[in-house]
């Protein structure tokens, strides 16, 4: 049994404090658990060490997209939206098909809008052939064609609509597996372990001195390397290794709101704000979610979280394609934002360049900031061949080649699982169906460990809150198998309560004692 699944905090502290390690990443972000991993799988003693929850602020309030960036094309970036897409059926078929599900988006062409449709149609199908068709071809289809598919879209002035094929995710579940995948391959992993200071051998960055947030608990951790991808702190432990290091990035704001759906759709909608912006309207967890908002940010990356500027501004660009019946306020069930890390640099962060920015600092610490989960993979890859061809190489000489597709865990065709969790009890004890969806489509085939907590306790299969899939099953999972401890890490990114509104005080309560 690896350390780390279903071990204790105190086991863990004493095994991060006890070794020597090759590499030490602090923040457990996409970023941050993406290099672990390929650390874990190059054969390296890795450890990961996050102040809050893994994926606990930017990394789970993304759009849940898993895209080629149809907008990439307008600025001639060809070989980025093909990269992408690469990566994106990567994921699709063969590294988390149980998490990552094909969705068709809609870009509705409206009269006097900023693209006609002979551009559009031509975009997506471009766009597709950079995709090798896997997901069908671009085309442009009628207004009438455009309702059936999304009926709450508005139809006044309504030229047309170009269809194109993407994927999306629920990003928490997809970070925890990914955390679970690193420590499968050997990794040490702790998160709310908070870094109050670095450790250094003369004037190099050999380790860190850290705080383990929920009892209080000082320990340290010693590294032949240390990586600094703390997003938007990135700066603030630049800072710990040198107080002159001057700033490297700036930050964006993006908000999203989580609305209930009053019919079903069967596409996503992109609008078109202007020549180069879009809005989203995407069905996910049962519910719309609606954003994004891109502006720059100069607060404390802490206290980031949707205004209610940001829901209007929301609201007021769905409404360009979706009717004022589904965007009414009361509708709302959770509100968010995340901050993108843009290089540094004039402009506005609206053009900055979305790309990933490997620094290091004068203690040989290494800071590495930017990315996106679509690529998320590929960008840990990248990372480590920069950390792995450092002078000195600090790592070694000799990393094992890391396969090309190692998948997450729980691989599996999610409807295969949803089926068989339905079918294998008997008849009048059945599962409900939407709680066999819920679990095989955030879980895969570690769904059947879930289920097995049921049957050695039955009053784990109710659910959490009468109105959502969620079972207390998943809590007791969350609690013993994927590092939850606090209520947050449980209702918003093990579970989909608080997407779905159903955080209530009860059940927070609830939740609390069970986590003892």
């Amino acid at each position: 049994m690896n350390i780390a699944i279903g071990a204790d905090r105190s086991e863990i502290r004493d095994e991060l404090s006890r070794a020597t390690y090759d590499l030490l990443v602090i923040g457990g972000g996409i970023l941050g658990t993406s290099v672990t991993w390929m650390a874990a799988q190059a054969g390296l003693r890795v450890a990961m060490v996050e102040a809050g929850d893994f994926a606990g602020a930017t990394s789970s309030a993304s759009s849940k997209l898993v895209h080629g960036g149809l907008r990439y094309l307008q600025t001639g970036n060809v070989k980025l939206v093909a990269e992408n897409h690469r990566e994106r059926r990567a994921l699709a078929a063969d590294i988390a098909p149980h998490l990552v599900k094909p969705l068709t988006f809609l870009v509705p062409i409206y009269k006097g809008g900023p693209h006609g449709a002979a551009k559009l149609g031509a975009g997506v199908f471009l766009y597709s052939a950079l995709s090798v068709f896997g997901d069908g071809m671009g085309k442009v289809i009628t207004p009438h064609q455009a309702m059936a598919r999304v009926p709450a879209l508005r139809s006044e002035g309504l030229r047309a609509a170009a269809v194109y094929g993407d994927h999306q995710m629920n990003d928490s579940r997809v970070a925890v597996m990914t955390v679970r995948a690193a420590v499968d391959a050997g990794a040490v992993v702790l998160n709310h372990a908070e870094v109050v200071g670095l450790r250094k051998t003369g004037a190099n960055v050999t380790g860190a001195e850290l705080r383990d947030r929920l009892d209080g608990t000082e320990f340290g951790v010693d590294a032949r390397l240390v990586l600094n991808a703390t997003g938007p702190w990135v700066d603030h432990l630049r800072r710990m290794e040198d107080p002159n290091a001057a700033p490297s990035i700036r930050l964006s704001k993006g908000a999203h709101l989580v609305m209930r759906r009053h019919e079903p759709w069967k596409a996503a909608l992109t609008t078109p704000i202007d020549k180069y912006r879009v809005s989203f309207a995407i069905p996910w967890e049962d519910h719309l979610l609606l954003g994004t908002t891109d502006e720059a940010y100069e607060g404390d990356p802490a206290a980031v979280r949707a205004t209610d500027a940001d829901i209007t501004q929301i609201l007021d660009e769905a409404g360009h394609a979706v009717r004022d019946s589904q965007l009414r306020r009361e509708d709302i069930t959770y509100a968010f934002a995340g901050l993108r890390v843009l290089p540094g640099g004039p402009g506005g962060v609206a053009s900055a360049k979305r790309e990933t920015v490997v620094t290091r600092g004068s203690g040989g610490m290494l800071s590495v900031a930017g990315g996106k989960w679509t690529t998320y993979r590929h960008i840990g890859k990248h990372v480590l061949e920069t950390l792995a061809r450092l002078p000195g190489r600090p790592l070694g000489d000799d990393l094992a080649a890391i396969l090309p597709a190692v998948p997450l865990p729980g691989l599996a065709s999610p409807d295969a699982v949803a089926m068989r969790l339905w079918t294998e009890r008997e008849p009048g004890a059945r599962m409900d169906p939407l709680v066999a969806r819920n679990l095989a489509t955030h879980y895969g085939t570690i769904a059947f460990d879930v289920a097995r907590l049921i049957r050695d306790d039955p009053a784990l299969g109710e659910r959490i809150h009468p109105d959502g899939p969620d079972i207390w099953a998943q809590a007791v999972y969350a609690r013993d198998h994927e590092w939850a401890a606090t209520v947050d890490d449980v209702v918003r990114r093990r579970t989909t309560l608080t997407v779905r509104g159903l955080d209530t005080p009860d059940v927070r309560t609830r939740i609390e004692r069970l986590l003892g």
